[in-house]
């Protein structure tokens, strides 16, 4: 018999629908084993050398390294990504990736809050796993759905841009300026206050990229190069600086250990951030153009770089001329004793 029930109330298929071709498998229910066994027969029928494609056992640590393999080396955040879904696999006890649900993903989210993990950081690891099962599913290399296409992003609260006032942009300098072994980041911080780089932009820069007064920012998280004007006296100080030392070296933390020589108090999480954070927001309060701003910054969308709108000295002022009471201020009542 082709199906039959078994002891654990599970039904077993067993067809042969040719001499030499024989499949076997359980199923739960007698519905899905006569759909596999209507399945088997008519397939083998069609092509002869026809098999059911194996159960795809392999773990999430598996789909992760194949997701690398295939796709996220040629991500701008390619070293990033793939320690954060290292350390994601093994805080979700590296499951059988086809068995992952989005219950064990929202638990594992719950307690990484409790511990007073950052939401942003929370949606950026979601955005990875979402993007690992998206992209195999897209190149046929797995055939079942993403476990967390409707796990939606936590809410944020949106949190004040942070940045730096003249004076403490003169404190800051001045600190680099005077502190020990500290050219290149002087440097690299006068750059980004200038550009409206981003640290690593502008810590990659070399000499062949300084030229006719302007910088040339390169490996940049959009994908896309961009020039941009800088004052004789900043392109003069990098190239005798490259011809000097040579290539910037790596300074970021350096740069959280001056900063904290300062009496400059910064959110957490902000640090070199806050050098283009300063140049956007006195670039707006200035009355720059902010699709001026969109283009300098590198943005794909102007819908980020709006984030610095409010700065502006037009923003909103409509609000205050034309309310439905702004004729009646001039006669607004005096305090009562």
């Amino acid at each position: 018999m082709a199906i039959e029930q078994l002891a654990d109330g599970r039904w077993k298929v067993d067809v042969e629908p040719i001499k030499g071709k024989r499949f076997r498998k359980a199923f739960k229910t007698k519905g899905e084993a006569s759909r596999f066994e209507a399945t088997c027969r008519a397939k083998v029928i069609e092509t002869p050398d026809w098999a059911p494609k194996p159960k795809d056992r392999r773990k999430l640590s598996e789909l992760a390294q194949r997701y690398y393999d295939l796709h996220g080396h040629t991500l701008a955040d390619s070293v990033r990504l793939k320690q954060v879904l290292e350390k994601l696999v093994r805080e979700l006890g590296d499951p059988i990736a086809i068995k992952f649900t989005a219950d064990q993903f929202c638990k594992l989210r719950g307690q990484h809050l409790a511990d007073g993990i950052h939401g942003k950081t929370l949606n950026n690891r979601l955005g990875y796993l979402k993007s690992l099962f998206n992209e195999l599913h897209r190149l046929g290399d797995i055939d079942y759905p993403n476990p967390l296409a409707k796990v939606r992003p936590l809410r944020l609260q949106e949190r004040p841009l942070s940045f730096l006032s003249h004076a403490q942009v003169t404190e800051l300098l001045q600190t680099f300026d005077t502190y020990p072994n500290c050219e290149h980041l002087a440097l690299i911080a006068r750059v980004c206050l200038a550009t409206g780089a981003r640290w690593g932009e502008a810590q990659g820069l070399v000499s062949s990229r300084v030229k006719n007064g302007a910088v040339t920012f390169a490996n940049t998280k959009s994908r896309r190069t961009r020039s941009i004007p800088v004052h004789p006296a900043l392109e003069r100080a990098l190239l005798d600086y490259f011809k000097k030392y040579g290539p910037f070296p790596n300074c970021m933390r350096h740069f959280s250990r001056v900063l904290e020589s300062t009496s400059i108090k910064l959110p957490a999480g902000q640090a070199t951030h806050v050098l283009r954070h300063t140049f956007a927001s006195h670039f707006v309060i200035s009355g720059g153009n902010i699709l001026t701003l969109q283009k300098v910054l590198g943005h794909s969308s102007v819908n980020m770089t709006m984030r610095y709108a409010h700065l502006s000295p037009d923003h909103l002022q409509d609000a205050l001329r034309l309310n439905p009471i702004v004729d009646t201020f001039s006669t607004l009542p005096q305090p009562r004793n």
